[in-house]
């Protein structure tokens, strides 16, 4: 009797399509956005220090305030996509959560020792972590954003953010937390470079032990 030949790891769907095609429309938006927001914060620094004029877009204020706002329409608008798919499909609850205190220190300790095994289409503590902060990051981006835009229509907004300058600062705050993070992923990235063609294709080589079949 011959020797069993071993399993051929499936290829299977670890992202699907609207999550691939509002991943990168975000990634094309938050771009856009930081690039121009840049060049509208050179106009008037909130710190001792300007951006370079080679990493921001818009070449004037007023281009670059149009490129900010195009890019916001379309973060908005494909973000209610991510959203609406991400409750009535339980992305959030499948890929996100759950996700506590013990486990993110463990992950983070496995990490930071270069131990912690990754594998497509699951995401560690760490990853769930980050990314429920890059959502509530971009959410206080917009919402501070429409207070800038829109200070006099959106007055009971900005008292309650506690003023336009903390407004300001709160909207650069969020905007350092997704580069931070945009910085982090494409690290990530580069250290796995299979989960780029993953994002891409939507599909994967993913095996199955039989202590996760069990589980």
């Amino acid at each position: 009797m011959s020797a069993a030949q071993p399993a051929r790891i499936p290829l299977i769907v670890i992202h699907p399509l609207v999550v691939r095609v509002t991943h990168w429309l975000n990634a094309v938006a938050i771009v856009v956005m930081v690039m121009s927001g840049w060049k509208i914060y050179n106009a008037s620094p909130l710190f001792g220090f300007s951006f370079p004029g080679w990493a921001t877009l818009g070449g004037w204020l007023g281009g670059a305030i149009a490129w900010h706002f195009a890019a916001m329409w379309l973060l908005v608008v494909n973000g209610l996509i991510y959203l609406a798919y991400g409750l009535a499909g339980r992305h959030f609850m499948r890929s996100f959560l759950p996700v506590g205190p013990s486990a993110v220190w463990r992950d983070l300790k496995e990490a930071l020792t270069f131990r912690l095994v990754h594998k497509l289409g699951t995401y560690n503590a760490v990853q769930r972590l980050l990314y429920i902060v890059v959502l509530v990051l971009v959410v206080g981006a917009v919402v501070s954003g429409l207070g800038l835009w829109k200070p006099v229509q959106f007055q009971g907004l900005v008292g309650l953010l506690g003023g336009y300058e903390l407004v300001r600062r709160i909207h650069f705050v969020a905007m350092a937390g997704i580069v931070g993070f945009t910085v982090v992923h494409l690290a990530l990235v580069a250290i796995v470079p299979s989960t780029l063609w993953a994002m891409i294709t939507g599909r994967a080589r993913v095996e199955v032990s039989a202590r996760e079949l069990k589980s």
